[in-house]
């Protein structure tokens, strides 16, 4: 991967008529991530087709990600490059390698189809956050309790790059 994975990502994204964003701040040594992908209805009106919201720390204990969301009405492939994206920006911009994230246990086949959707990005369970005392700073990160899921951030870019460059040409 190259340092400008990104602003390759960007231009893929905007000749398939998306336009793909990220919107960073940098309080108190921490990053924290925006990154959205829409499509243009007219010249001042654009429909958001998904987003990623994280946050990276200084030191390298990684990525952390909070919510992903596609809406259902995306064309294929949105989903792939907004993980191929957040990946890119990790990759070039912070000292992470590793992303990590808690697969919400609200229901119990939801949690298993977030789990497969989380597994077959290259992420594994690192453990369950649950009602434990040792628990509790996760759960108030995170908003809840589930599995705690980390991965690499280079195999989740291939992995979805991949899938981004088989889907892009139907966008």
């Amino acid at each position: 991967m190259t340092s400008k994975a990104l602003a390759v990502l960007e231009k893929q994204a905007s000749l398939a008529g998306l336009l793909l964003r990220v919107q960073i701040r940098r309080p108190l040594n921490l990053w924290t991530l925006r990154l959205v992908v829409g499509k243009y209805l007219n010249p001042q009106k654009i429909q958001l087709l998904g987003e990623m919201k994280g946050w990276a720390y200084q030191h390298s204990s990684g990525l952390q990600l909070d919510t992903m969301q596609v809406s259902k009405n995306a064309p294929r492939g949105v989903g792939h490059l907004i993980w191929a994206s957040t990946m890119a920006w990790a990759l070039d911009e912070t000292p992470c390698q590793r992303a990590r994230l808690l697969a919400i246990h609200d229901e119990a086949q939801q949690h298993k189809i977030l789990i497969r959707y989380f597994q077959q990005r290259g992420f594994s369970t690192v453990r369950d956050v649950g009602a434990s005392i040792l628990d509790l700073p996760l759960r108030m990160v995170w908003g809840g309790a589930g599995s705690l899921m980390v991965a690499d951030c280079t195999e989740v870019y291939k992995y979805s790059c991949h899938h981004w460059e088989d889907n892009k040409n139907y966008v």
